[in-house]
């Protein structure tokens, strides 16, 4: 049986930390969503002044987790349209980034400005 690496909530906080000291220093408004390998939030957090738009962020973060990609806008821009009525709350959207340990994803990260 494979072991399988995941995302412990210390882990969370600290990639959260990370992110906000980044939109803090670059004076972005913005929400902060992280989630586990397969989608699921593990960290929501909208600075003071971003816009009501979390679940873009966690939408986005979960594309990028369960894709096992960084999201993005390929796939409607290349015609693909249909992939707006995918279930799952994926936003195909730019933003999402796949968190990787050993060449694996455990989980994915996002923000919205």
């Amino acid at each position: 049986m494979k072991t399988k690496r995941c995302l412990l909530l210390e882990d969370v906080k600290k990639i959260a930390s990370g992110c906000e000291a980044e939109a803090l220093r670059e004076n972005w408004a913005v929400s902060i969503v992280v989630v586990d390998d397969g989608g699921h939030a593990m960290w929501l957090q909208r600075l003071d002044g971003a816009p009501t738009s979390p679940q873009i962020a966690a939408g986005k973060a979960r594309t990028a987790a369960i894709g096992r990609k960084p999201s993005n806008e390929d796939m409607i821009n290349n015609g693909r349209v249909a992939a707006l009525s995918m279930p799952g709350e994926l936003t195909h959207l730019e933003g999402g980034e796949p968190i990787m340990v050993d060449n694996e994803v455990v989980g994915a990260g996002a923000c919205r400005v």
